[in-house]
């Protein structure tokens, strides 16, 4: 009887996904309520946003320093147009369309454009390395690829099975029958009959795969997450029923990595869903623009992710330590009005503490104007953990920041929260409607592996059954890696990564987040914190300063303004990194041991208690390696980047042992 149960789940998962390109699902449709929903395709859902907003503006960007927009119908028309010309270059069915480079509306008309045209949509992280670019191009059976200037185009060579590559931005610098610049491509497909298009597009469906997401692989190479029409189109809808989207009237910012699944289904198919408007923000968002755009636009929504909460929250700082001794106070006491306010709505009591419009009308509407978030209704943080201590700085300012969990598999989001009024501080929200959550092997406090389930889980990994195998059991639950609980509310708590748990050499299995945070919460010159221990006998940590970074994002020797303020604050006059270090400057190093020795205080056992730490040369970035396309620490590679500083810090404890 085993062996027929066993048997009929092998027959069941083969429905549930596929690892092959050509190959449609079954979708997990709910019998009734949400998840019952009748499946579309991209297409439809794009047809009916223009069908009822044609005429509403679709994306606002720059064009030769003005400003510009597309209406739903022309953008609608321009993804027809790309289409043709897709199909002209040769696009074969399932086989990619790469796309590389900053958000622009010629990266989402590439985008839907290729799938109306039966290919699959494939976003490059703009950071990575040729050899990182080719590996996606090739392993996507790429017939074009699009990018968006010179230094993006020097990274793909000739592929295989490439047809083309287009350029979107200026004039190609070499001639080559297969590059094309953006006005180029968007002529070739002028002579194809639009009844060639429409049967292509007539011939898609829903449980089919459309876009690929290549999840940036700290260990091995990027898997291709499939992700289908469905997963896409009822994601889309499910997430903006949540944030209760009012058709025509909401706007956001586009300036996340598109090849990062948050940021493609909000700005591209999330906005679709309810006729929204995208601004695009410049490529130099990450680098201090973003708040410009930001007061430009001015957002009804807004994702961020932590590291981009916590820039704003360090200049906001940076700014309150100029002020005058009476702003300060004012600042002070606004502050604990709309903690005390913020708190209360959490709770659901809403008791509006007295002088809260005199604090609004002085404080925090200038603030959000500031920011450009005076019309923003719901602000979101999501792809990494974010602190408390960022959550509460906000709160305090009346700028709830809710938060969102998921992951490439499950087509982004899988928990949300929205409202103060249904929140809880550190949470991850609820579980979206249609979708369910189990906690696989609990321990005693409730702490299991968070499993997930609905239209949302993705449909495999592009030629890679055995890594399915790992993220999917034989009953078509996703796995996720993560650990986590429920409180009595069913609201969801992180509490720690599988893979990223410190087993010490006692056995002890120690989460590395939630220390590293409260270090970095006494210590506010500290930017990055490493946790060490893993098979080893005790914890110690790599620390980095805050600095400033240059143009590219690479850090400078250069303390932050934040950085500079903690040393004055101890009497130290050192402006840069190397200062620091070169004589251990003794006040900052006193101050870090006491912070050291703090969080130990803390610590619900010794093993959990950080014995030793280094301060490293130079602060983690993106183009030295140590942190991926959202900002989160590659711990592997860090590991193998800094072996001697570690072998350093565990051969002298051995010598004294």
């Amino acid at each position: 009887e085993a062996g027929t149960v066993k048997a009929a789940a092998i027959r069941l998962t083969l429905i549930l996904w596929s690892t092959r390109r050509d190959q449609a699902v079954k979708l997990r449709m709910e019998g009734s309520g949400p998840g019952s929903e009748a499946p579309i395709t991209i297409h439809q859902m794009f047809l009916e946003t223009v069908e009822r907003f044609g005429d509403h503006p679709a994306l606002v960007f720059k064009k030769d320093g003005q400003q510009a927009s597309m209406t739903w119908r022309q953008y609608y028309e321009q993804c027809r147009a790309a289409a043709k010309s897709f199909l002209q270059l040769g696009l074969e069915r399932y086989h990619g369309v790469a796309i590389l480079g900053f958000n622009s509306p010629e990266w989402f008309i590439s985008d839907l454009g290729s799938i109306f045209a039966g290919g699959l949509a494939t976003g490059i992280y703009t950071t990575n390395s040729p050899e990182a670019c080719q590996y996606v191009a090739a392993n996507c059976e790429a017939n074009v690829v699009v990018v968006e200037n010179q230094k993006q185009l020097d990274k793909i060579l000739q592929l295989p099975h490439l047809k083309a590559i287009v350029q979107y931005r200026g004039e190609p610098q070499q001639k080559a029958p297969y590059l094309y610049s953006w006005e180029e491509f968007m002529k070739l497909g002028e002579d194809v009959p639009d009844e060639q298009l429409d049967a292509v597009i007539d011939s898609l469906r829903a449980n089919e795969c459309c876009t690929l997401i290549y999840t940036s692989g700290t260990t091995g190479n990027p898997k291709g997450v499939m992700l289908s029409h469905d997963n896409m189109t009822w994601t889309a809808r499910t997430a903006s029923v949540v944030i209760k989207a009012k058709g025509g009237v909401e706007v956001l910012v586009s300036y996340l990595p598109l090849s990062h699944v948050a940021a493609q289904l909000i700005d591209i198919f999330v906005c679709m869903s309810f006729a929204g408007t995208t601004v695009f923000a410049e490529p130099d968002a990450l680098k201090g623009s973003l708040v410009n755009t930001l007061k430009e636009a001015r957002p009804t929504l807004f994702l961020g992710v932590p590291r981009v909460w916590e820039k704003m929250q360090e200049r906001m700082k940076t700014v309150g330590a100029k002020a005058s001794p009476l702003r300060k106070r004012v600042a002070d006491w606004a502050k604990s009005i709309g903690l005390q306010y913020n708190q209360s709505a959490m709770t659901g009591e809403n008791a509006v503490p007295w002088g809260f419009m005199l604090a609004n009308n002085l404080v925090f509407k200038k603030v959000r104007e500031a920011l450009g978030l005076d019309r923003c209704r719901v602000c979101l943080s999501g792809a990494a953990p974010i602190t408390k201590d960022t959550l509460e700085y906000f709160m305090s300012l009346n700028i709830p920041v809710m938060e969102v969990y998921g992951m490439s598999e499950s087509s982004g989001p899988h928990t949300v929260a929205v409202s103060i009024n249904d929140y809880r501080l550190t949470s991850c929200g609820k579980v979206m409607p249609g979708c369910k959550t189990n906690l696989e092997n609990p321990d005693a406090d409730g702490n299991g592996e968070i499993c997930f389930w609905g239209r949302n889980v993705f449909m495999g990994y592009l030629n890679m059954p055995d890594k399915l195998a790992d993220a999917v059991d034989e009953n078509g639950w996703l796995h996720s890696g993560d650990l986590g609980r429920n409180d009595e509310r069913d609201f969801l708590y992180i509490t720690g990564r599988i893979k990223e748990l410190i087993i010490t050499a006692g056995g002890e299995n120690i989460p590395p987040v939630p220390i590293e945070d409260a270090l970095k919460a006494e210590v506010p010159i500290i930017s990055n914190a490493m946790l060490l221990g893993d098979k080893l006998k005790f914890l110690s940590m790599m620390l980095t300063l805050k600095c400033n970074m240059d143009d590219n994002g690479e850090p400078t020797d250069e303390l932050s303004p934040e950085a500079l303020d903690f040393c004055q604050q101890h009497g130290v006059k050192a402006t840069k990194v190397s200062e620091v270090l070169a004589n251990k400057e003794p006040a900052i190093y006193k101050a870090i041991q006491e912070g050291v020795d703090r969080v130990n205080a803390r610590a619900t056992s010794n093993a959990q208690k950080v014995q030793k730490w280094v301060v490293l040369e130079r602060d983690f970035s993106l183009p030295g390696g140590e942190l991926g396309p959202t900002m989160k620490l590659r711990r592997p590679i860090v590991v193998k980047m800094y072996q001697d500083k570690i072998n350093e810090l565990y051969a002298v404890a051995a010598e004294k042992q």
